[in-house]
């Protein structure tokens, strides 16, 4: 069982580390992820019985590592029933006491309580300057070096008390190589050895770049939260002829709703009443107006632009386009990427590494060469201070959500970091043609009659046999039956005494005890059919009554626009080769490959077959790159599957697809490929030069510091200051044009 738990107030990367391997390594923990940046925790847990109690240990494993946090556990009932058993612990009164029920002054007392740490420790380091100065005024003007001293030890712990009291809490629980120890053991160490304005500067400048930091990463989450701004908060239920302003998640199936001008959609459903115009740039990533009417669907999120529409309840919020594309965002965070995971096994070794190292610099030099202990001393100091990866631990995973966030807003949904990072690398995109590079909007533009057959005639066969099935080739010809052929006999099914779907064949039936086929050529080749082949390039309907061929009926579908436009851009970011897969004839997938573009096309080919032609695809590009398959159709499950990056086109097309896929486009648009390549070339770059940036740095002041080159101010510079600007490089990938 899935459970998810906000970690409210978690302002320490290193902490969230800490906590996402602790709850790893519970047995009952299938497995686990903490996102710093949602500060949302998701643990699988294996025994759904005893869930409760398993939440228990997870909150007190948070507990002992990041006191004081504001734990929130959410999702189903046995998560809600926890919560009240926790309530109950500290407070034996009814839930209705305002102890247990106000929630809301309890945030509001977590955010004024916040403001006012902020404000104190801002108050902190303005004392601290202050007293600073004063003893540089004794110090260097005055030469009372005893006062001058003395002011410098109380501004260090004017400017420190936050940082010691930390570290004297991490001591009492084992915590050794927690950065609010090290800072204090480094600069403890410098006041022991008498480097006074060196401690008191590297703690000031050290809560200056907490402070910092603290408020780049909250920007960074507001960028990313506004992006993700999408669920509504009411929704206008109609009882009774009047409006009731409700909580959607308080809307059943079925129940009627008022969309006013300038609302969000509540709920996915069908208009009833009103035509109007919507925004769907929230889910599409488009900013043209779509204009919906009555008897079409609706889909949560979207925006009414021009008319009051009433609209009927077709899922609920939990179901609802809004609810899975915000779950599916926030999900991705448990897929890592292979950086974030190597950046987070880097992190546990590095700062042992390097704590090790800085004592065997204070010490060997002195013990083994006799060198003084003061120089080797403040050396190993410099080393103390630049020994936590916070940079990397807080802008790596920072630039990964980053992509995902930006993705969604463009209408693409990627499902894990891990599957950006794999994106980044395609160099071969396979293509479905049906709904992917057509329209997938059939339409019967000519009939090749047979020998003594009518049109009507062969339609009324045509019709009854495709009158079962939900293809929309089906559908084009019982509506051209209908609609311009006026056929309106209703199929009997109690005379269809026989009915097969063949798989990339066709139908056969059985009505009237007259046996009727209508397929494509294989389904005449299964059962023994001449048949007549034409030149057209569209897709072909054959029909057969009673083994005697009566004609084809000819679909078109017409190639969607920008097509070639997309491949162009395709080629231009890098993809070495565009491919097309699909079951038509060798002659439409030849005609459609010319004017679109492609590098090659395979064409008659069966569900299974595309799976084989993309793995061998893969296997021949093995050590290059990836291969990635874009497909909307349920046939296409498999094949999105099986490569190394599956797509899924239109967010409201085949579930089975769509479940298959690592990404997922809300449109059937091909362009929006380049823009997802786009966006994961860049949130890699922008994650190299992170990693670069904050170990660059590091390295060369490690070995400065080696040679007496650096001091303290620089070693600071080096971990707090590139923390701060790594985190605001990550915040480029959200400011940036992909399209």
């Amino acid at each position: 069982m899935k459970v998810e738990i906000i970690l409210g107030g978690l302002n320490c990367a290193h902490c969230a580390g800490v906590i996402e391997e602790k709850v790893k390594k519970m047995e009952s923990v299938d497995s686990a992820s903490l996102n710093f940046v949602s500060k949302k925790l998701i643990a699988n847990i294996k025994d759904n019985e005893n869930v409760a109690e398993q939440i228990g240990y997870i909150r007190n494993i948070i507990d002992t590592t990041e006191p004081g946090l504001k734990i929130e556990v959410l999702g189903q009932g046995t998560e809600n029933n926890f919560d009240r058993e926790s309530k109950s612990e500290s407070c034996s009164c009814s839930s209705s006491c305002s102890l247990c029920s106000s929630e809301s002054d309890k945030s509001n007392r977590s955010i004024f309580r916040i403001e006012n740490e902020e404000n104190l420790k801002i108050i902190s380091i303005a004392v601290a300057v202050i007293f600073s100065l004063s003893a540089y005024v004794f110090n260097s003007v005055l030469e009372n070096y005893i006062v001058a001293n003395a002011l410098f030890v109380v501004a260090y712990f004017v400017a420190g008390y936050e940082v010691l009291g930390d570290a004297i809490r991490n001591i009492l629980k084992g915590k050794l190589m927690d950065e609010n120890f090290l800072m204090s053991v480094a600069t403890i160490g410098a006041l022991i050895i008498g480097e006074y304005p060196e401690a008191v500067g590297v703690m000031v400048f050290y809560s200056i770049g907490e402070l910092l930091e603290s408020h780049a990463v909250s920007k960074s989450r507001k960028d990313i939260e506004s992006l993700m701004d999408i669920k509504p908060d009411v929704a206008n239920l109609l009882i009774d002829g009047e409006i009731v302003r409700v909580s959607p998640e308080s809307v059943n199936i079925g129940d009627i709703i008022v969309v006013r001008v300038g609302e969000k959609v509540p709920l996915d459903g069908k208009i009833i009443k009103g035509n109007s115009m919507f925004d769907t740039s929230a889910i599409t990533g488009e900013s043209v107006l779509k204009s919906i009417k009555i008897g079409e669907r609706v889909l949560s999120g979207v925006i009414n632009k021009k008319s009051v529409v009433t609209i009927e309840v077709e899922k609920l919020m939990k179901d609802s386009t809004v609810s899975k594309i915000l779950d599916m965002v926030e999900n991705a965070t448990s897929k890592k990427s292979k950086t974030e995971n190597f950046i987070s096994v880097f992190a546990k070794y590095y700062t042992p590494i390097v704590v090790s190292l800085a004592l065997l610099l204070a010490i060997a030099p002195t013990l083994i060469l006799g060198e003084p202990f003061y120089k080797w001393a403040y050396r190993g100091l410099v080393f103390l201070v630049v020994s936590c990866p916070c940079a990397l631990v807080l802008s790596i995973p920072l630039t990964y959500f980053s992509g995902i966030g930006i993705s969604s807003k463009n209408g693409i949904l990627v499902k894990g970091s891990n599957y950006l990072e794999a994106l980044r690398k395609v160099n071969i995109v396979v293509l479905d043609k049906t709904g992917t590079i057509t329209k997938g909007t059939f339409e019967v533009s000519n009939v090749v009659l047979g020998d003594d057959i009518t049109e009507k005639e062969i339609f009324e066969y045509a019709r009854i046999a495709e009158s079962r099935s939900i293809h929309p080739i089906a559908t084009s010809i019982v509506k051209y039956a209908s609609n311009i052929l006026d056929i309106d006999e209703v199929v009997d099914e109690a005379n269809m005494t026989e009915y097969e779907e063949i798989s990339s064949h066709g139908v056969r039936t059985v009505y009237k005890g007259k046996e009727i086929l209508a397929g494509n050529y294989r389904l005449m080749q299964k059962f023994g059919i001449s048949y007549s082949e034409s030149k057209s390039s569209s897709t072909k309907v054959h029909v057969a009554a009673d083994r005697l061929y009566l004609g084809c009926i000819e679909i078109s579908d017409e190639i969607k626009a920008g097509i070639f436009e997309a491949i162009d851009e395709l080629k231009k970011i890098g993809i070495e080769r565009v491919i097309m897969l699909t079951g038509d004839t060798e002659r439409v997938a030849s005609e459609v490959s010319h004017i679109a573009g492609f590098d090659e096309y395979h064409a008659n080919l069966l569900p299974v077959d595309k799976v084989n032609i993309l793995e061998q695809i893969i296997e021949s590009n093995i050590g290059k790159g990836n291969v990635a398959f874009i497909g909307d159709g349920i046939n296409d499950a498999p094949v999105i599957a099986r490569s190394d990056v599956g797509i899924s086109m239109g967010g409201m097309g085949s579930d089975s697809a769509i479940e298959a896929s690592d990404i997922v486009f809300m449109t059937d648009e091909i362009s929006k490929l380049p823009i997802a390549i786009r966006i994961a070339k860049f949130t890699s770059k922008i994650s190299w030069q992170n990693i670069f940036l904050a170990m660059g740095l590091k390295i060369i002041v490690l070995i400065m510091s080696v040679f007496g080159l650096a001091n303290m101010w620089l070693a600071i510079f080096a971990d707090v200051g590139v923390a701060v600007l790594a985190v605001l490089n990550s915040l480029r990938v959200l400011k940036r044009n992909y399209r």
